[in-house]
């Protein structure tokens, strides 16, 4: 990343904004040779081993949400970075479909909330999947209008976060889903985050056009917890910077199944999605069956799929992205203030100023305002 921060920087410029719109660019198109990628062997003198805590998770319990042994985890940091992880990949084989239905299916249900509510009924709403899935058990055809599926944008779980106050709130919650908590309570505590109480949720639902802003993540009231992101489909670059815009950021690719979390320093820590890219050969978006168990625990949270939610979830992912970021809202014996701050800022800060018509504009239909 040096050489590529030498290249498209001056200094004192907005180094990060450069290098978004770097990596943003379609013709002609980027060098990628300075992304790193962790699923292959290391190639840069940044990367780093991430210790893990296998004594903190059993075999069971990894197994029960459809993780590999932690002890067999792929985890690595970054030099200058501290309290950043990337975990390669750590899904059996088999699971990560179930978790795209889940992202696909599941939590777009209400009375979690989505971009398409904003400018439709509740009852258009209200099953998202089944409005969508003829559509895309269909071939692709160019007369053929998107489904709602297709139109999807960002989900909101647990505390739903509010677009135009940058906040959460008591009052505007519902539910968070069991199976996510369990996976994100094993996979923080593997990192040495025991009791982590995942309490929110925002899903990003990216096309190959997509991008994520700029930003940072402190609206959640405490920073102390991890801020997890799990990625599914078409592989990303991520770029992670400094505290400063003016500080250069590092470029990686997240593909399907990666795993990262941000902690300590790294939690308030500027970052970005400038570009959705094909996986590399030997990534696939998923396995190339995902109709059998992915384990045979009998109280195991990981279903097998049914053919028909296996192609669709099969198709959605060839052309898209799913990511969703879990957080941990409230420390421990804290509570909402009644007024909410208005200095909190939104975890989607954009690369340039925006008016806040344009703004309001794309928290209902763009993914460009939400995610880690």
């Amino acid at each position: 990343m040096a050489k590529m921060a030498a290249c498209v920087v001056e200094s004192g410029e907005d180094a990060f904004r450069k290098i978004f719109k770097f990596y943003k660019r379609r013709n002609p198109p980027p060098d990628f040779s300075d992304v790193i990628d962790f699923s292959r062997s290391a190639q840069s003198d940044q990367v780093i081993p991430a210790i893990l805590d296998p004594s903190g998770v059993s075999d069971e319990e990894t197994a029960r949400v459809g993780l590999q042994p932690v002890r067999d985890w792929r985890a690595f940091g970054l030099q200058g970075y501290p309290g950043f992880m990337f975990i390669s990949n750590p899904f059996l084989l088999g699971s990560k479909p179930f978790w795209v239905r889940q992202c696909l299916k599941t939590y777009p249900q209400k009375p979690n909330v989505c971009n398409l509510d904003m400018h439709m009924s509740p009852s258009e709403t209200q099953d998202i999947w089944d409005k969508s899935v003829h559509g895309l058990s269909c071939p692709p055809s160019r007369t053929q209008s998107k489904t709602l599926l297709d139109r999807l944008r960002w989900v909101t779980l647990g505390y739903h976060y509010d677009w135009e106050t940058k906040t959460y709130s008591a009052s505007h919650y519902t539910p968070f889903p069991a199976d996510l908590h369990s996976l994100s309570f094993q996979i923080t505590s593997a990192c040495g985050f025991p009791g982590f109480n995942a309490e929110a949720g925002i899903l990003n639902y990216y096309r190959s056009d997509s991008s994520l802003g700029i930003h940072v993540d402190e609206s959640e009231l405490d920073h102390s917890r991890p801020l997890l992101s799990f990625s599914f489909g078409k592989s990303a670059i991520f770029l992670l910077g400094g505290t400063r815009r003016q500080d250069p950021p590092t470029a990686m690719y997240m593909h399907s199944g990666d795993v990262m979390v941000m902690s300590g320093q790294s939690r308030l820590l500027y970052h970005a999605v400038p570009r959705i890219v094909a996986a590399p050969q030997g990534h696939p978006a998923l396995e190339v069956s995902g109709c059998g168990p992915a384990s045979s625990l009998h109280d195991s949270v990981v279903e097998p799929l049914s053919e028909q939610d296996w192609a669709v979830c099969s198709r959605y992912t060839h052309n898209s992205r799913v990511n969703v970021t879990v957080r941990q809202v409230l420390g421990p014996g804290q509570s909402f203030p009644e007024t909410p701050s208005s200095h909190q800022r939104t975890d989607a800060d954009q690369t340039d100023g925006d008016s806040a018509k344009s703004r309001k504009r794309r928290s209902c239909d763009c993914v460009d305002t939400v995610e880690t």
